[in-house]
């Protein structure tokens, strides 16, 4: 049997494939680190798995073999035609040729679900994300609280620890805090630039979220907005920043009592808080 370094270079070769700077196309190409991911996402044959650009298929492969259907969402329409073709023997997938962010998830479960007259158990994101948009994408994804309930990505190890970060740390700020009110998150593992062609310049992470909604707030588009206008000037006092921006049409005064209310320091900037003092902030106004 063929191994994925193998079948990359002939599809490459078949369909004379170069990879898109545009798209942030790197194929992954290690085995090991296909059958971590699908090991990571506990996929099962009850599980309905989206996957944002599957490129040439190599992850997709693993994850039609052990799902009981996936939607394929791909921008690209060269690798359509690959996909199309490789796949010709499966029939448990619909492929997009649509860009993630304009795609309505809850409309296309709901569609799959009444083509094929059933109820997935789960609804699973698996994807090795394009790094230029991770973070859009997370943002999106992180919206459907209801509909999916694990997301399983590989990203840029830097974003990972952004996700995964500590309050008085430079890489905690709005991703963490979104991150931290959604899910359980949980670095599973680093990937060497080796594992794709063309390599990266970097060192990419698998990361695993697990929505869980642990966290109560009295208003949470009101929290969104508090936590991306205190970051808005991440090196002023968060007081400052808020009469900035322009938070909740607040005046300094305002502000400055509300942070008595809540215990939390005039002098305070963004990175210093955790996610319960933005709450407490939020459920005192």
């Amino acid at each position: 049997m063929m191994n994925t370094l193998a079948k990359t270079k002939q599809i490459i070769n078949n369909f004379n494939i170069k990879a898109n700077k545009r798209y942030g196309q790197n194929f992954l190409i290690d085995d090991n680190i296909l059958e971590s991911i699908v090991e990571v996402s506990e996929i099962t044959s009850k599980d309905l798995i989206i996957e944002i650009g599957p490129g040439l298929g190599n992850l997709t492969e693993y994850i039609l073999n052990k799902a009981a259907y996936a939607l394929l969402v791909e921008i690209d329409s060269k690798m359509i035609k690959v996909l199309t073709d490789r796949f010709k023997e499966y029939d448990n997938y619909t492929l997009l040729n649509e860009d993630i962010l304009k795609v309505s998830i809850d409309e296309m479960i709901n569609k799959i679900e009444k083509q094929k007259n059933i109820k997935f158990e789960k609804v699973k994101i698996v994807a090795n994300l394009p790094y230029y948009i991770t973070t859009p994408i997370i943002f999106k994804l992180l919206q459907y609280e209801n509909s999916i309930s694990d997301i399983t990505v590989m990203v840029q190890k830097e974003v990972a620890l952004r996700m995964v970060a500590q309050n008085n740390s430079k890489d905690y700020g709005i991703l963490t805090l979104m991150i931290e009110y959604f899910c359980d998150a949980n670095i599973k593992l680093d990937v060497s630039p080796n594992s794709f062609i063309p390599p990266p310049n970097i060192t990419s992470s698998i990361i695993l979220l697990k929505k869980n909604k642990k966290y109560k707030v009295n208003n949470e588009k009101l929290l969104f907005e508090l936590i991306h206008k205190a970051f808005a000037q991440r090196r002023k006092k968060m007081i400052n920043s808020l009469e900035a921006n322009k938070f909740n049409n607040m005046s300094k005064k305002e502000i400055e009592e509300l942070f008595f209310k809540c215990g939390i320091d005039f002098n305070t900037r963004a990175e210093q808080l955790d996610i319960n003092q933005y709450i407490s902030i939020v459920n005192n106004i």
